[in-house]
C-alpha cells in the first residue's frame, strides 16, 4: 500500500512538473471529446424528430397491404387492394390500435391557369383520406397552415405548402389529377384547393396530395377497397410486440384474407430515412475515430518527452530495486491523471455548449426548403440528452490515455540499467 502511495505521490508530481504541456494535452482531448458529445447530441436530437415525424406525418407506425400491393408499391397498382378494409378494422379493434384506411395512387398534378390549361405538370402520388378516421393515426388536420381540413365527399384537395408555392397554387385554385381507375380505364379528376399543409416533414410538404377518401372511392371505382390500412399505437411500443398482435388479430380473418395481408412497419416503409441512420451511426465511430487520434497523438508526444527526459531517473529507480512493473505504473498513472484533466474539461465543455443546442437548436430551415437531407426535419434541429456518450466519452479519455503511454513507457524499460544512467 505504501508503495503504491509513494507511486501516486510521484505520478502526480511529474504530471505538474511542466504544468504548460499537460494543460495543452489535457486541452486537445477536452475539445475532441467535446466534440463528439456535441455532435452526438445533435445528430440523436435530428434522428428523434425524424422518427418522429415520419410516423406522425408519412408512414403511421404499421400499415397493412395486399403483398402484392406492397411488392409492386412503387407502381402503386390498385388493382391489389383490400377489398373488404370494414372486416380487417373490426379484427383489430382487439389491439386497440387506431386504424385508418387509405388509398394512395400516382397520378399526373395539373394546375389549370389560363391561357395555358396544362401548365404546371407533375407525376406526383395522390393519397385518400377519411377525413374522420385519418386524424386517429395522423396528424396532418393540426398542421393546416391556411384554408380547411378536408370534408367527406367533396371535390377538394389539402396540398404541401411547399408544392402550393413550387406550382403557384393558392386556396381556391383548380388541379387536374389524371390517373387510371381500379379497372386501368382513365380518369380525370378536378379539384379545388382547400387547405395547405406545413408539417414539421419536409416530404409532406414538398409532396403532399389528400384527397377524401369517398370521392376517390367513387372516382377510381374502388367499390369500398383501400390499398392500405394504417395504424398508430404508442411510439414506445416495441416494434415486434406490436406486429404480433397485429398478425393475432388477423389470423381471425378467413385464411384467403390473412394469407395475403402484409403487415409492415415503419422502419420497413422509410427504408430510406433507417439507412441515414445507419449512416449516422458510421459517422459517429468516426468522429470518435478523430478523438481517439487527436488525443493519441498528444499524450502520446507529452509521454514520450516525459519518458526520455526521466530515462536516467528510470535507471537510477531500477538500480534502487523498483521494478519495471512499479516504474510502470507510475508512469501510466501520470498519463491517467492527464487523461482524467482532459476528459472532466471534455465533459464539462461539451455539457455547456451543448445546452443551447438542446434548448435552442439549429435553424437549417433554409436547408431544408431546396435540399433534400433525407432527415425528417423542416427547420430547427435540436440537440438530445445522450448520457450514455457523456459517461463512455469520460471514460474513453481516462482509459485512452492510459493505453497510449504504455508503448513509449516500455520502450524505456528495456534498455540496460547502465544505458539508462549515461543517457543524455
Amino acid at each position: 500500500m505504501k508503495s503504491r502511495l509513494f507511486l501516486l505521490r510521484l505520478a502526480m508530481k511529474n504530471l505538474f512538473r511542466h504544468t504548460r504541456r499537460t494543460f495543452i494535452t489535457g486541452i486537445s482531448i477536452a475539445v475532441g471529446l467535446a466534440m463528439f458529445i456535441l455532435i452526438d447530441s445533435l445528430l440523436v436530437g435530428i434522428e428523434e424528430d425524424s422518427t418522429r415525424n415520419l410516423v406522425l406525418y408519412e408512414t403511421s407506425s404499421t400499415s397493412i397491404m395486399k403483398e402484392d400491393y406492397w411488392a409492386e408499391k412503387e407502381n402503386m397498382p390498385l388493382k391489389h387492394s383490400i377489398e373488404k378494409p370494414e372486416a380487417v378494422i373490426e379484427a383489430l379493434q382487439p389491439t386497440g390500435y387506431s386504424a385508418a384506411p387509405r388509398i394512395s395512387f400516382s397520378g399526373e398534378l395539373i394546375m389549370r391557369q389560363d391561357p395555358y390549361p396544362e401548365d404546371g405538370s407533375m407525376q406526383t402520388r395522390v393519397i385518400a383520406i377519411d377525413p374522420s378516421l385519418d386524424t386517429e393515426v395522423y396528424l396532418l388536420d393540426e398542421s393546416i397552415s391556411r384554408g380547411r381540413f378536408l370534408e367527406q365527399d367533396e371535390m377538394g384537395v389539402v396540398i404541401g405548402e411547399w408544392l402550393a408555392e413550387d406550382i403557384g397554387a393558392d386556396i381556391g385554385s383548380p388541379l387536374t389529377i389524371i390517373t387510371r381507375t381500379k379497372s386501368g380505364y382513365f380518369q380525370t379528376i378536378d379539384v379545388e384547393i382547400v387547405g395547405l399543409v406545413n408539417t414539421p416533414n419536409p416530404i409532406v410538404n414538398r409532396t403532399g396530395v389528400y384527397i377524401p377518401l369517398e370521392t376517390a372511392d367513387y372516382l377510381l371505382e374502388m367499390n369500398g377497397a383501400v390499398t392500405q390500412i394504417d395504424l398508430s399505437f404508442p411510439y414506445t411500443t416495441d416494434l415486434k410486440e406490436s406486429t404480433a398482435n397485429i398478425q393475432s388479430a388477423l389470423s381471425k380473418l378467413p385464411p384467403s384474407t390473412m394469407d395475403e395481408l402484409a403487415v409492415v412497419d415503419w422502419k420497413e416503409l422509410g427504408k430510406d430515412f433507417v439507412a441515414l441512420a445507419a449512416a449516422k451511426s458510421g459517422g459517429t465511430k468516426v468522429i470518435l475515430f478523430l478523438v481517439f487520434l487527436i488525443a493519441a497523438v498528444g499524450i502520446s508526444n507529452t509521454m514520450l518527452m516525459s519518458v526520455y527526459e526521466r530515462i536516467r531517473e528510470i535507471g537510477m529507480f531500477r538500480a534502487m530495486g523498483m521494478s519495471d512493473g512499479e516504474i510502470r505504473l507510475a508512469f501510466l498513472m501520470e498519463a491517467g491523471g492527464i487523461g482524467l484533466i482532459g476528459a472532466t474539461a471534455g465533459v464539462l465543455l461539451g455539457v455547456l455548449v451543448n445546452i443551447p443546442m438542446v434548448e435552442n437548436g439549429i435553424d437549417y430551415s433554409f436547408l431544408m426548403r431546396d435540399f433534400d437531407m433525407g432527415y425528417r426535419i423542416t427547420g430547427i434541429a435540436r440537440g438530445l440528452w445522450n448520457y450514455g456518450t457523456i459517461v463512455s466519452a469520460f471514460v474513453t479519455g481516462i482509459v485512452l490515455s492510459i493505453v497510449i503511454a504504455f508503448i513509449p513507457t516500455s520502450k524505456a524499460l528495456k534498455m540496460q540499467v547502465t544505458d539508462a544512467l549515461r543517457f543524455q
